[in-house]
């Protein structure tokens, strides 16, 4: 006698949400998601020094942030001299809300 499931398998796998992964990590900390609701907020680019002006963190710190950010592609960087200049990625938006799309079926959503 087979016990029935209340959720059936289906033909999602784990490799199927690599990126996703990768993106909600980089989110994953309440400092960066600061730095990202920063950028969101700025009328301007925003420097490292800015950040290390509101957050209880020092300048490394904030850069290693930063290249989190960077390399799952939230952040643009921009170098003026010494200085380095952070927006938000372009397509930031748009792409945050596929990789939850892609993840929660729309019906989960609602």
């Amino acid at each position: 006698m087979s016990i029935p499931r209340s959720c059936p398998p289906t033909d999602v796998v784990a490799a199927d949400f690599t990126e996703q992964a990768g993106l909600f990590k980089a989110l994953g900390d309440p400092h960066r998601l600061t730095i990202l609701a920063t950028l969101a907020r700025s009328e301007s680019d925003v420097c490292v020094c800015d950040f290390t002006a509101g957050l209880p963190l020092n300048q490394p710190t904030v850069s290693h942030h930063l290249k989190i950010l960077r390399d799952a592609n939230l952040v643009a960087a921009r170098r003026r001299g010494t200085w380095v200049y952070y927006t938000l990625a372009a397509d930031v938006r748009r792409r945050m809300g596929a990789a939850l799309g892609s993840v929660l079926p729309k019906k989960v959503l609602v």
